[in-house]
């Protein structure tokens, strides 16, 4: 799917350097030659998260739902999707149980857990390590849909509150949802309108997301239950609770809406709903246009999390006594290790911010050996800075600009995403700019009195307004004179700078097209170019922009309405 990230004919050279034929593959290249060594020499493995194999690198873009129980992450996809999925179960009661993987195939159907993480082409084979507890638990299903093309989704079982979240699981859930995190490209958030309390069990999920709340979106859903009113106080009363649990000075965005295929309850709102969609899925669908750039900025926080972990490990042999008095010693070290933090940040110039959590690294140091550790390898320091420092810089040049990213990349399609792009129901149909779009007659003339009686005012000479004559009118919108003068240029369409009295219609409708709150486009809609205007000048179509053809064969050709430039 990503052909410029697997197209060797976009390989650079750089002198006297290595040379990557994409952004994959220098990632894996790195990772394997430069980064693996340091995390198997100080165990990074056993603290932190297990190895990166290829599909690592390899894979879709990923959309994770997490949230409570009912609050509508199953239904969620399948308005997405516009159709159901192997191991589907909606219902007002803890319905969904299962890690479901819900990828695309020709061949519709369910891979089990156990099956899911031996298959060297998926990058779940790490997850064996949370036991066959949770292997009963995961499932991928198949499914043969277009959004699926273009990205992944996993939904998880909702979170349990009350009594239920006593209940032992059998794995640990908390790390299942951090293993994930670390590895989509976007997580999102579900409350319900009528369910804002954040779990002890939610809580600690949202703590192990930790670290990746760039990926977080936030959406409260099932917004059409409540009126606008209710919904003003279920909006507070939710920042309210996660300001408890974020911890953040920022302000979290929350997506508002009802993601169903029922009528709204309430649809006072149905204009706020379907902007705050429309927000949404743009961020999903521009996840595979930023792919490669996600994945390089993950590798690289993991390579700083690598570093710290090493310069803690070795610092932990270092204090070690030769003999005698280890484990007294070991004890000691593990109650004061905030301030060997301290030490090595003020020694290394390290942010805090790039070292693990402080009691979950004392709760892991206690099953190990101090002893065993090994001392500080420079070598494997400095190779890992040299990547840092060079290597990223030459990926860096692979990443598609952005041209090659709207050309190549395409974003996600298909489902809700084409919903009603192209239909009466498209946001924004018949409004603004959009206004007339398909009607037979000019959108213009419907102010025409008004306009006429202003265009005699102002004294036109030969049918036309100067420029300083128009501006006296048109500057009473106290509109910023750069957006005045973009008018300007849309409305002179013979660009004689002069307006005739179509001309200058047409600049007070846009005009008045922004006053109401709506945007201006860079060029001028067909639609609203004037009728007298539109058989005098042609645009020449893009594909015979390039070749040298006589205006009789472009006009055998096309016909052309008129817009001048």
């Amino acid at each position: 799917m990503f052909s410029w990230l697997k197209n060797s004919n976009h390989v650079r050279t750089v002198d006297n350097s290595e040379v990557y034929a994409s952004v994959a593959e220098g990632l894996k290249k790195l990772y394997k030659t430069k980064i693996l060594p340091l995390e198997e020499h100080y165990s990074f493995h056993s603290f932190h998260s297990p190895p990166l194999d290829d599909p690592d690198f390899d894979s879709k873009p990923t959309v994770l739902l997490v949230g409570q129980y009912s609050t509508g992450k199953t239904t969620f996809i399948r308005y997405l999707l516009e159709q159901d999925f192997p191991g589907m179960r909606i219902g007002p009661e803890p319905t969904t149980d299962s890690f479901i993987v819900v990828a695309h195939s020709e061949n519709e159907g369910v891979i089990p857990g156990n099956a899911l993480v031996v298959d060297p082409k998926k990058p779940f084979r790490a997850m064996a390590k949370f036991g066959n507890a949770f292997l009963n638990r995961l499932q991928c299903s198949l499914v043969t849909n277009k959004v699926l093309e273009s990205i992944s989704i996993v939904d998880t079982p909702g979170i349990l509150a009350g009594e239920k979240q006593r209940a032992d699981r059998g794995y640990d859930f908390a790390g299942v949802v951090e293993w994930l995190a670390e590895r989509v490209d976007c997580i999102i958030l579900l409350f319900d309108a009528h369910k804002l309390d954040i779990s002890d069990e939610f809580r600690g999920v949202i703590e192990a997301m930790k670290g990746h709340d760039d990926k977080i979106r936030i959406v409260l859903n099932k917004a059409d239950m409540v009126d606008h009113q209710e919904l003003m106080r279920v909006y507070g009363a939710l920042m309210w609770s996660l300001g408890k649990v974020l911890n953040t000075p920022e302000v979290a965005r929350v997506y508002i809406g009802s993601f169903w295929d029922s009528p709204l309850h309430f649809d006072t709102n149905r204009k706020l709903f379907e902007l705050e969609e429309q927000d949404l899925f743009r961020e999903i669908q521009c996840l595979p246009r930023n792919a490669a750039l996600r994945k390089l900025n993950d590798l690289i926080k993991r390579t700083r999390l690598a570093k710290v972990h090493a310069y803690i490990i070795s610092s932990l042999r270092q204090e070690m006594p030769a003999i005698f008095g280890r484990k007294d010693r070991q004890r000691h070290l593990i109650k004061n290790l905030g301030d060997i933090f301290t030490r090595i940040q003020n020694d290394h110039q390290i942010s805090p911010g790039d070292f693990p959590n402080l009691r979950r690294m004392q709760d892991q140091l206690k099953r190990y050996d101090f002893s065993a550790f090994h001392t500080l390898k420079p070598k494997l320091l400095e190779t890992v800075d040299q990547m840092l420092a060079e290597d990223v810089a030459r990926l860096m040049q692979l990443m598609p600009t952005d041209e090659e990213v709207c050309r190549e990349v395409p974003v996600v399609k298909g489902g809700a995403f084409n919903g009603f792009q192209e239909s009466p129901f498209r946001l924004g149909m018949g409004e603004g700019i959009d206004e007339g779009r398909g009607e037979p007659e000019w959108v213009v003339v419907k102010d025409k009195d008004r306009y006429e009686e202003i265009f005699r005012k102002l004294g036109p000479v030969n049918g036309k307004l100067t420029g300083t004559a128009a501006r006296s009118e048109l500057v009473k919108s106290k509109l910023p004179s750069v957006m005045l003068a973009k008018i300007w240029k849309m409305a002179d369409i013979d660009q004689d700078g002069m307006l005739d009295f179509d001309e200058f219609s047409l600049a007070l409708h846009l005009i008045n097209v922004k006053l109401t709150g709506h945007d201006l486009p860079n060029e001028l809609p067909d639609h609203l170019i004037p009728p007298s205007k539109r058989e005098l000048t042609f645009t020449i179509p893009n594909e015979y922009k390039n070749y040298s053809l006589s205006m009789d064969k472009v006009f055998d050709t096309y016909r052309y309405t008129l817009y001048a430039k």
